[in-house]
């Protein structure tokens, strides 16, 4: 205790005397020639330990540096030191001034003395060193006294930085049962202190938590495991905290802490286990092979790659029945079935399954057993089968003249169950459309319904059914394939049509066609045809008929020449017979044609009837080529007729897109003005008239009689252009609203003259709309162009006003 505190006596001592410039120094250099108008020489200075100043007067001297404690805390100015020159005789003639790094900012210095003190707090992580510049001018004619020089302000450094981890927090990871000392990470903290100066950078870690498994070298930082054998599945992580302390450790140091994660990595130390060592399953015999019947779990403490596991079956009282694999995303055991399941047959099978680590560790082999076993009963559950054949398939063979009712075969069913139930057979008709078999319900006899034609289907596939009689809803179907055997029960016939033709300067024993025959049975030996003439033409025959014994045969002529004109074509009946049994014969006729060849026996000529037949158009066919163009004649004659007709009978208006004025002629002439019956024209002059009936446009207009309108005009006070704006409304919205109207617009002309006039109109033609006991002597009023008027109709208004 009594040497700690003796040492910080010696570092408080050590931090006034640098305040107080012990570290200052000052160095001389001589120059020739006189400084200043007296020669005076700036000199720097200090105090020694014991207080006395220390002066250096000469002709010329070299800056050094000071030395200045960084965070000085004191209230007043830091001194730095102080500048003077020889030629300063205390009379305030000479002005020192400072330049440089700070000048006047965080360095001041007295002009008069020529003190120089600090402002400011300095740091040296910030600024480890100023340069500044010093000069002693004259104050009145300002020129200096002395060379400008040059010095240097370092700042001592103390430790005001704590150290700081490059990182916070640190994640790292170490596999598990590591050796003791195995190392996990390096941690690094730095210093912002000097490192050149004293302790103040100098770090030392240690571990504050975290211990006992883990810990860390002094100098280094190197993190290590400090147990061994240390288990994932027990503690996977741990929070390892490090400080780092500079000083060296010492009190007094600053420190800083960090934290560290650490996370033990799995290795595969663990063999997977079996929860149990018997597992009972059950599984309906009508599972269909390939399906799952049985899982299997088994667990492993590790994890990842490390806990990946195989199963496989060691032993089973059931051959090839199961297989297991593994499910790789839940590291189960799958048991699939291989083959069906027979309760009748076997009602239990057991089966021992070994699982064992898929990537083991040869290290921790020698620990522990890397595999187990478990047994597995898997029990076989009842289940109501439907029937089963005997076979997958069968084939049946039958002659195609089997009589109706013939047994083709018979198929078999039964009852897989205990139960043995009776099995009841039927034919899938969606197999059998044309009902051509049926099957004993019974006995599962096939046999026919219909006839057969081989030539016409060879092979019939059928679908029989099978299904219980106590339970219709079981049933099993199987295919029946049936092969119609062949019988010879067609005749051979020509292969092809021939086209024969014998030339009139032919000779005897020419051959002029080459024949053969086909047939549409299939013997087992193949086919033998023969071929002769008929006999009942082969006394007067001209032709003969060679067989050639490889089922083709020779058109042979039996005189030198023929006539075109005498006879033209000539029939030969050929016989075709086979040779299976029973045999089989026709009689095919060949049409040979006389034509006229040249030297060599080609064709050049023959009759028009062969010309037809030769171009292949029969009389028949002309008359249908005739036919048709005649009715398309007639089609055409007809549609010019129409077209015609429909040309002459054109509409009033042709289409809705004609919007031209339409003019309607009604061919009707009035009757003047006594003819009161004919059309009421004040029912365009009054807008206040209803028009009681309306008659479409588009169509030419019959005779009509309109009832008798008589209508009262009286004229009002006043009217103004409104009237007609309000009878062109009128007439829109009749039009709008007219259900006879045309769907398409047309144009409706109204001569309306308004009723503007005091005087209204002076036609007679609304005079039919009146009574005749309208007074007219306003007339001899409007001067002597109406007197004639006022004569006319006044004096017999007036009449008839006495008269009445």
């Amino acid at each position: 205790m009594l040497r700690g505190r003796t040492v910080l006596l010696l570092l408080v001592l050590w931090a006034y005397l640098c305040s107080h410039g012990d570290g200052l120094r000052a160095l001389k250099r001589t120059t020739g020639g006189r400084r200043g108008a007296a020669g005076a020489g700036l000199t720097l200075t200090g105090q020694d330990a014991n207080g006395v100043p220390l002066r250096r007067s000469k002709r010329g001297w070299m800056w050094n540096q000071f030395f200045l404690l960084e965070e000085y805390t004191g209230l007043d100015n830091q001194y730095v030191g102080k500048l003077h020159s020889d030629g300063d005789r205390g009379d305030g003639s000479i002005r020192y001034v400072l330049t440089g790094d700070g000048a006047g900012t965080l360095f001041i210095i007295d002009e008069n003395s020529g003190d120089i003190h600090a402002t400011k707090r300095l740091d040296r992580e910030e600024k480890a060193y100023y340069t500044l510049r010093a000069k002693a001018v004259n104050r009145i004619t300002n020129t200096s006294l002395e060379g400008e020089s040059e010095f240097i302000i370092k700042i001592h450094d103390i430790n005001d930085n704590e150290p700081k981890f490059t990182k916070d927090p640190y994640f790292t990871h170490v596999p598990e049962m590591s050796p003791l000392g195995t190392v996990v990470m390096q941690v690094t903290a730095t210093d912002a202190d000097d490192a050149t100066y004293g302790n103040s950078a100098r770090v030392v870690y240690s571990i504050l938590q975290g211990q006992p498994y883990f810990s860390v070298e002094p100098n280094t930082g190197v993190i290590k495991t400090a147990l061994p054998n240390m288990d994932r599945e027990t503690k996977e992580n741990y929070v390892v905290v490090i400080q780092a302390k500079d000083m060296a450790g010492q009190m007094g140091g600053l420190s800083g802490t960090t934290t560290v994660s650490i996370t033990l990595s799995d290795v595969n130390d663990n063999p997977p286990r079996f929860p149990k060592s018997l597992y009972e399953f059950k599984a309906p015999e009508s599972t269909e092979p390939g399906s799952t019947v049985a899982v299997l779990r088994a667990t492993d403490a590790d994890i990842g790659r490390n806990a990946e596991m195989n199963y496989r079956i060691t032993s089973s009282d059931g051959p090839a029945m199961f297989d297991i694999s593994t499910n790789r995303s839940t590291q189960e055991g799958v048991i699939t079935l291989r083959k069906p399941l027979d309760f009748e047959r076997k009602r239990l099978y057991t089966l021992r399954i070994q699982v064992e680590n898929s990537n083991p560790d040869p290290r921790f082999l020698r620990y522990a057993a890397t595999t187990d076993e478990a047994t597995v009963k898997l029990i076989v559950e009842d289940v109501d089968e439907p029937p089963v054949f005997d076979r997958v398939s069968y084939v049946m063979e039958v002659k195609e003249d089997s009589a109706l009712g013939t047994i083709i075969g018979s198929v078999s069913a039964t009852d897989p169950d205990s139960s043995r139930s009776p099995v009841r057979y039927s034919i899938d008709r969606h197999t059998d459309m044309d009902r051509v078999f049926n099957v004993h319900p019974g006995n599962g006899s096939v046999f026919m319904l219909t006839t057969l034609d081989r030539e016409a289907n060879l092979w019939h596939n059928i679908s029989v059914i099978a299904t219980e009689f106590n339970n219709p809803r079981l049933m099993s179907r199987v295919p029946v394939y049936i092969r119609v055997l062949d019988i010879n029960d067609n005749a051979p016939t020509f292969a092809t049509y021939y086209e024969t033709f014998v030339c009139e300067n032919a000779k005897a024993n020419q051959r002029i066609q080459t024949v053969s025959a086909t047939d549409a049975d299939e013997p087992i030996s193949g086919h033998r045809f023969f071929f002769s003439l008929a006999h009942e033409v082969s006394g007067k025959a001209n032709f003969t008929v060679r067989d050639n014994k490889d089922n083709t045969a020779w058109i042979l002529t039996r005189r030198n020449s023929y006539s075109r004109l005498q006879r033209s074509t000539y029939l030969v009946p050929v016989v075709i017979s086979d040779g299976d049994f029973p045999m089989q014969s026709s009689t095919n006729t060949l049409t040979v044609r006389v034509c006229t060849c040249d030297r060599e026996g080609n064709m050049q000529l023959c009759n028009q009837e062969a010309l037809v037949l030769t171009a292949g158009l029969s009389t028949g066919a002309l008359m249908a080529i005739i036919i048709c163009v005649l009715i398309l004649l007639i089609i055409v004659v007809l549609f010019a007729a129409l077209r015609r007709q429909q040309r002459k009978k054109e509409p009033l208006i042709i289409s809705k897109e004609d919007v031209r004025d339409n003019v309607v002629s009604y061919n009707d002439e009035g009757g003047g003005e006594e003819d009161t019956q004919a059309f009421d024209i004040g029912t365009l002059r009054n807008p206040e008239a209803i028009e009681e009936t309306k008659q479409r446009r588009d169509i030419k207009p019959e005779t009509l009689h309109p009832p008798v309108r008589r209508t009262v005009v009286l004229p009002p006070a006043h009217r103004d252009n409104s009237d007609v704006r309000e009878f062109i409304n009128q007439r829109l919205q009749d039009n709008d609203q007219d259900p006879t109207a045309p769907p398409y617009d047309s144009l409706a002309t109204y001569a309306y003259e308004g009723s503007g006039s005091v005087a209204e109109s002076l036609s007679s033609l609304g005079s039919v709309t009146t009574e005749g006991d309208q007074d007219y002597n306003y007339l001899s009023e409007w001067g002597p162009r109406f007197r004639k008027l006022a004569d006319m109709y006044g004096v017999e208004d007036s009449d008839g006003c006495r008269d009445s």
